[in-house]
């Protein structure tokens, strides 16, 4: 920290969910329709819309596997890592990834400003339940004003928790930002993916959610796209659901590039849909759905711009940069993503303390002295803070 004379700010950080972040503040009665436990075979499992979920070993996360123990296979895995016995070593659950007194003395030992906090079992929630729109906003309603109580939206000015947004429901949707936007939230997120409504599924740049953007435009709030289970499907080129595997791990199919296929459709129907132009003050931040996906988005708004003059009021690369930001994954090539993107629109974040995540969040300094000193200050601190502050139109 000193060799680089600024701070950093992790845009990527991870809570494991209380037990009842659920349920503590859900009417019981709409248990079968929302979130439950159950108890099989002495292992505890959520139950969501009366169906096991089974989408992560142990929903207690108590015990849970390490920070970063999957670090040497996303970096290459040169040594031939089996990634499913390094997340079976597993440790009883630390206090900072519940308790947010906990979590600032953390982000001290680890060197850092501050961090930008979002769900874990929250990002994959919502694709369980798509079938059943009002239960998504009840249990989606329930679970942000548990992370309230346990989180609070900012905290000591450091730890900024992002309200989880739903566009099951557009009424809903303007209704939980008001309520955040009261309870002083500086960013919001939500997953990648075209919502189920009452009327079915629609584009979330349909019009019917423009009381929202324009809500979120009047208020100048960043509004994050995170991964999650957005519910792209492999088009019968493997099978949807849990990962296969094979002696040396995970078996590759083309599941291994859903979240930047999610990311790549959303955004770029967001720019085609001219939405930056009907809300100029919006800004969107990516955060852990990669870069990689970059250029193609890119190569599809030049060639719809050179087919539809007129279309765009600029180059709609322009503007896609004018109100994106990029997290790309760690393992990413940073210097490439600048270049796309430029250093004013890339944030670093480590994921931590996900088993995709860096064992600890400046072991990236690394790979960022890779960017000279201005443009690394922008990346790893400077940027983020930009958009945690509210730029009310």
């Amino acid at each position: 920290m000193d060799d680089l004379g600024h701070p950093v700010f992790d845009a990527d950080n991870h809570y494991y969910e209380a037990t009842d972040a659920f349920t503590r503040h859900l009417d019981p009665a709409l248990g079968p329709r929302c979130v439950q436990w159950a108890t099989i075979d002495g292992r505890q499992y959520h139950v969501l819309g009366g169906r096991v979920s089974r989408a992560v070993s142990n929903a207690t996360f108590d015990p849970v596997s390490k920070p970063g123990c999957l670090y040497d296979y996303f970096r290459g895995n040169a040594e031939g890592v089996n990634p499913l016995e390094r997340l079976r070593d597993h440790e009883p659950i630390r206090p900072e990834y519940r308790d947010r007194d906990a979590r600032l003395a953390t982000l001290d030992e680890q060197g850092l400003a501050g961090c930008w906090l979002f769900p874990t079992l929250g990002m994959i929630y919502e694709e369980p339940l798509h079938h059943d729109p009002e239960a998504v906003c009840h249990t989606f309603r329930a679970f942000n004003r548990w992370l309230l109580d346990d989180w609070g939206f900012v905290h000591a000015e450091r730890i900024f928790a992002a309200p989880y947004v739903t566009l099951a429901d557009p009424q809903w949707a303007v209704d939980e930002l008001e309520w955040a936007l009261g309870e002083g939230a500086r960013l919001v997120v939500m997953r990648t993916a075209a919502p189920t409504t009452a009327v079915g599924r629609r584009s979330p740049f349909d019009p019917m959610f423009d009381p929202f953007w324009a809500r979120v435009n009047e208020a100048g709030i960043t509004v994050v796209v995170h991964a999650g289970d957005s519910g792209v499907s492999s088009e019968g080129y493997a099978v949807d659901g849990f990962a296969a595997t094979f002696s040396g791990g995970f078996a590759p199919s083309l599941k291994n590039f859903a979240i930047e296929k999610a990311v790549h459709d959303f955004l770029l129907s967001m720019t085609l849909a001219n939405h930056f132009a009907k809300f100029p003050n919006l800004r969107v931040a990516s955060v852990e759905n990669g870069a990689e996906f970059l250029p193609d988005l890119f190569r599809k708004l030049r060639s719809v711009d050179r087919k539809m003059r007129g279309w765009f009021a600029d180059d709609p690369v322009d503007i896609f940069r004018r109100h994106v930001w990029v997290n790309p994954f760690w393992e990413d090539d940073l210097l490439s993503v600048v270049e796309w993107m430029g250093a004013d629109r890339v944030l670093f974040g480590s994921d931590w303390p996900h088993i995709e995540a860096l064992p600890q969040p400046l072991d990236y300094l690394a790979d960022a002295k890779a960017l000279d000193p201005a443009a690394r200050r922008l990346v790893l601190h400077d940027n983020v803070l930009e958009l945690t502050a509210p730029r009310p139109a």
